[in-house]
Protein backbone atom coordinates (compact mmCIF):
# COMPACT_ATOMS: atom_id res chain seq x y z
CA UNK A 1 0.00 0.00 0.00
CA UNK A 2 1.33 3.73 -1.19
CA UNK A 3 1.89 5.58 1.70
CA UNK A 4 -0.10 8.85 1.65
CA UNK A 5 0.14 12.00 3.30
CA UNK A 6 -2.73 15.08 3.85
CA UNK A 7 -2.82 18.16 2.54
CA UNK A 8 -5.60 20.47 4.32
CA UNK A 9 -5.85 23.58 2.28
CA UNK A 10 -7.78 26.93 3.61
CA UNK A 11 -8.93 29.93 1.37
CA UNK A 12 -8.58 33.50 1.33
CA UNK A 13 -11.04 35.76 2.69
CA UNK A 14 -14.31 35.55 0.37
CA UNK A 15 -12.96 32.42 -0.88
CA UNK A 16 -14.43 28.79 -0.99
CA UNK A 17 -12.78 25.60 -0.92
CA UNK A 18 -13.12 25.64 -4.73
CA UNK A 19 -10.18 27.94 -5.40
CA UNK A 20 -7.98 24.94 -4.90
CA UNK A 21 -9.78 22.61 -7.73
CA UNK A 22 -7.15 23.26 -10.29
CA UNK A 23 -4.54 21.63 -8.06
CA UNK A 24 -6.69 18.38 -8.07
CA UNK A 25 -5.30 16.60 -10.61
CA UNK A 26 -1.30 18.02 -10.51
CA UNK A 27 -1.03 17.17 -7.17
CA UNK A 28 1.26 13.85 -6.43
CA UNK A 29 -1.11 10.72 -6.23
CA UNK A 30 0.20 10.01 -2.35
CA UNK A 31 -0.71 13.53 -1.26
CA UNK A 32 -4.37 13.34 -0.09
CA UNK A 33 -6.09 16.79 -1.15
CA UNK A 34 -8.22 18.01 1.15
CA UNK A 35 -9.91 21.78 0.36
CA UNK A 36 -11.44 22.93 3.61
CA UNK A 37 -14.80 24.68 3.06
CA UNK A 38 -15.45 27.30 5.60
CA UNK A 39 -18.44 28.07 6.92
CA UNK A 40 -20.81 30.72 5.00
CA UNK A 41 -20.10 29.71 1.52
CA UNK A 42 -19.97 26.40 -0.84
CA UNK A 43 -22.03 23.26 0.50
CA UNK A 44 -21.86 25.57 4.22
CA UNK A 45 -23.30 28.88 2.54
CA UNK A 46 -26.28 28.71 4.84
CA UNK A 47 -24.34 28.49 7.92
CA UNK A 48 -23.17 31.46 10.01
CA UNK A 49 -20.35 33.60 9.12
CA UNK A 50 -17.56 33.62 11.96
CA UNK A 51 -16.60 36.79 14.21
CA UNK A 52 -12.80 36.00 14.68
CA UNK A 53 -10.06 34.31 13.54
CA UNK A 54 -10.55 32.17 16.66
CA UNK A 55 -13.66 31.30 15.67
CA UNK A 56 -12.57 29.98 12.59
CA UNK A 57 -10.12 27.70 13.97
CA UNK A 58 -12.36 26.41 16.20
CA UNK A 59 -14.65 25.45 13.27
CA UNK A 60 -11.89 24.03 11.56
CA UNK A 61 -10.36 22.30 14.18
CA UNK A 62 -13.94 19.65 14.22
CA UNK A 63 -13.68 18.99 10.74
CA UNK A 64 -9.81 18.26 10.90
CA UNK A 65 -9.17 16.53 14.20
CA UNK A 66 -10.95 13.02 13.14
CA UNK A 67 -8.71 13.04 10.27
CA UNK A 68 -5.29 13.57 11.38
CA UNK A 69 -4.63 10.29 13.74
CA UNK A 70 -1.73 8.06 12.37
CA UNK A 71 -1.35 10.04 8.80
CA UNK A 72 1.89 12.51 8.13
CA UNK A 73 -0.66 15.73 7.29
CA UNK A 74 0.61 19.53 5.92
CA UNK A 75 -1.20 22.96 5.75
CA UNK A 76 -1.59 25.44 3.04
CA UNK A 77 -2.92 28.61 3.84
CA UNK A 78 -3.43 32.03 1.40
CA UNK A 79 -3.69 35.20 3.21
CA UNK A 80 -6.34 34.93 5.57
CA UNK A 81 -6.01 31.03 5.27
CA UNK A 82 -2.62 31.26 6.49
CA UNK A 83 -3.81 32.87 9.25
CA UNK A 84 -6.09 29.84 10.26
CA UNK A 85 -3.25 27.40 9.32
CA UNK A 86 -0.90 29.33 12.33
CA UNK A 87 -3.02 29.51 14.62
CA UNK A 88 -4.74 25.91 13.83
CA UNK A 89 -1.06 24.51 14.61
CA UNK A 90 -1.11 26.08 18.09
CA UNK A 91 -4.51 24.51 19.10
CA UNK A 92 -3.40 21.33 17.99
CA UNK A 93 -0.07 22.04 20.23
CA UNK A 94 -2.84 23.17 22.84
CA UNK A 95 -4.78 19.72 23.11
CA UNK A 96 -1.29 17.69 22.71
CA UNK A 97 -2.95 16.31 19.23
CA UNK A 98 -0.59 15.65 15.94
CA UNK A 99 0.92 18.41 14.54
CA UNK A 100 1.54 19.10 10.74
CA UNK A 101 4.85 17.84 8.99
CA UNK A 102 5.12 21.28 7.12
CA UNK A 103 3.26 24.24 6.74
CA UNK A 104 3.05 26.49 3.12
CA UNK A 105 2.10 30.08 4.42
CA UNK A 106 1.06 32.15 1.06
CA UNK A 107 0.12 35.54 0.13
CA UNK A 108 0.53 36.88 3.98
CA UNK A 109 3.43 38.52 5.63
CA UNK A 110 4.83 36.99 9.28
CA UNK A 111 1.77 37.68 11.68
CA UNK A 112 3.83 39.21 14.43
CA UNK A 113 4.29 42.44 12.05
CA UNK A 114 2.70 45.44 12.75
CA UNK A 115 -0.42 46.26 10.28
CA UNK A 116 -1.57 49.30 11.73
CA UNK A 117 -0.37 51.20 8.09
CA UNK A 118 -2.92 48.44 6.20
CA UNK A 119 -5.97 49.39 4.38
CA UNK A 120 -8.96 48.38 6.76
CA UNK A 121 -11.52 47.05 3.64
CA UNK A 122 -14.29 46.22 5.97
CA UNK A 123 -14.58 49.49 7.27
CA UNK A 124 -15.28 51.53 3.81
CA UNK A 125 -18.21 52.27 2.22
CA UNK A 126 -19.63 50.30 -0.24
CA UNK A 127 -18.41 52.16 -3.66
CA UNK A 128 -14.98 52.62 -2.87
CA UNK A 129 -15.07 49.06 -1.18
CA UNK A 130 -16.08 47.82 -4.46
CA UNK A 131 -13.66 49.74 -6.18
CA UNK A 132 -10.50 48.47 -3.89
CA UNK A 133 -11.82 44.64 -4.75
CA UNK A 134 -11.58 44.99 -8.03
CA UNK A 135 -8.02 47.21 -8.16
CA UNK A 136 -6.97 44.12 -5.50
CA UNK A 137 -8.11 41.56 -8.21
CA UNK A 138 -8.80 38.10 -7.32
CA UNK A 139 -12.13 38.76 -8.83
CA UNK A 140 -13.38 39.43 -12.20
CA UNK A 141 -14.33 42.90 -12.95
CA UNK A 142 -17.42 41.74 -14.62
CA UNK A 143 -18.51 39.53 -11.67
CA UNK A 144 -19.27 43.18 -10.41
CA UNK A 145 -21.66 43.90 -12.38
CA UNK A 146 -24.13 41.00 -11.31
CA UNK A 147 -25.95 42.26 -8.60
CA UNK A 148 -27.70 39.11 -7.87
CA UNK A 149 -24.12 37.29 -7.10
CA UNK A 150 -23.01 40.75 -5.39
CA UNK A 151 -25.78 40.40 -2.86
CA UNK A 152 -24.24 37.25 -1.73
CA UNK A 153 -21.06 37.54 -1.94
CA UNK A 154 -19.73 41.28 -0.70
CA UNK A 155 -20.97 40.89 3.01
CA UNK A 156 -19.74 37.19 2.94
CA UNK A 157 -16.08 39.21 1.95
CA UNK A 158 -16.60 42.22 3.72
CA UNK A 159 -17.32 39.90 7.13
CA UNK A 160 -13.78 38.07 5.91
CA UNK A 161 -12.07 41.00 5.66
CA UNK A 162 -13.43 41.82 9.10
CA UNK A 163 -12.00 38.63 10.73
CA UNK A 164 -8.83 38.87 9.08
CA UNK A 165 -8.34 42.57 9.78
CA UNK A 166 -8.93 42.17 13.37
CA UNK A 167 -7.05 39.70 13.96
CA UNK A 168 -4.19 40.23 16.82
CA UNK A 169 -0.71 38.08 16.92
CA UNK A 170 -0.33 36.68 20.50
CA UNK A 171 3.12 35.52 21.19
CA UNK A 172 3.47 32.05 21.02
CA UNK A 173 5.24 29.86 23.45
CA UNK A 174 7.04 27.95 21.39
CA UNK A 175 8.26 27.91 17.24
CA UNK A 176 6.49 25.95 14.77
CA UNK A 177 7.05 22.09 14.93
CA UNK A 178 8.17 22.21 11.27
CA UNK A 179 9.95 23.65 8.43
CA UNK A 180 7.62 26.07 6.57
CA UNK A 181 7.47 27.63 2.99
CA UNK A 182 6.27 30.86 2.01
CA UNK A 183 4.79 31.88 -0.91
CA UNK A 184 4.90 35.50 -2.28
CA UNK A 185 3.99 37.69 -5.13
CA UNK A 186 6.02 40.50 -6.30
CA UNK A 187 3.44 43.11 -7.00
CA UNK A 188 1.49 42.00 -3.99
CA UNK A 189 0.63 45.32 -2.50
CA UNK A 190 -0.81 44.22 0.21
CA UNK A 191 2.25 42.17 1.55
CA UNK A 192 5.58 43.50 1.64
CA UNK A 193 9.40 41.39 1.30
CA UNK A 194 10.19 42.56 4.12
CA UNK A 195 6.84 41.00 6.04
CA UNK A 196 7.60 37.81 4.11
CA UNK A 197 11.14 37.47 5.63
CA UNK A 198 10.31 37.73 9.04
CA UNK A 199 8.34 34.49 8.79
CA UNK A 200 11.85 32.55 9.53
CA UNK A 201 11.31 33.74 13.46
CA UNK A 202 8.60 31.11 13.91
CA UNK A 203 10.18 28.28 13.12
CA UNK A 204 13.83 26.54 13.84
CA UNK A 205 13.59 24.36 11.43
CA UNK A 206 14.13 25.52 7.31
CA UNK A 207 11.70 28.58 5.93
CA UNK A 208 12.29 28.63 2.18
CA UNK A 209 10.39 31.56 0.08
CA UNK A 210 9.35 31.39 -3.37
CA UNK A 211 8.31 34.69 -5.45
CA UNK A 212 5.95 34.87 -8.21
CA UNK A 213 5.72 37.44 -10.47
CA UNK A 214 2.41 38.32 -9.65
CA UNK A 215 -0.05 39.89 -7.19
CA UNK A 216 -1.60 39.19 -4.21
CA UNK A 217 -3.45 36.63 -6.04
CA UNK A 218 -0.69 34.85 -7.66
CA UNK A 219 -2.20 31.83 -6.62
CA UNK A 220 -5.00 31.87 -8.99
CA UNK A 221 -2.35 32.60 -11.89
CA UNK A 222 0.29 29.71 -11.40
CA UNK A 223 -1.22 26.70 -10.19
CA UNK A 224 1.29 24.40 -11.85
CA UNK A 225 4.37 25.96 -10.25
CA UNK A 226 2.70 26.03 -6.37
CA UNK A 227 2.09 22.39 -6.87
CA UNK A 228 5.19 21.52 -7.55
CA UNK A 229 6.71 22.83 -4.90
CA UNK A 230 4.03 21.02 -3.07
CA UNK A 231 5.00 17.71 -4.71
CA UNK A 232 8.38 18.52 -4.35
CA UNK A 233 8.50 19.77 -0.62
CA UNK A 234 5.90 17.15 0.80
CA UNK A 235 7.04 13.37 -0.94
CA UNK A 236 10.33 13.14 0.99
CA UNK A 237 8.61 13.52 4.20
CA UNK A 238 6.11 10.50 3.16
CA UNK A 239 7.70 7.51 5.22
Amino acid sequence: MMNKIKLFCFPFAGGSAAVFNRWRTLLDKSIEFNPVELAGRGRRIREPMYNSIKEAVDDVFKIINPQIENTPFAFYGHSMGSVIAFELTYRLREKNLPEPVHLFFSGRGAPHMPDDHKKKYHLMAEGEFKEEMIKLGGTAKEFFEHPELLEVFLPLLRNDLKVNESYVYTEKPAKLPCSITVLHGEKDEEVTMDEVNEWHIHTDHDCTIHNFPGDHFFINEEPEKIVDIINNTLLPLIN
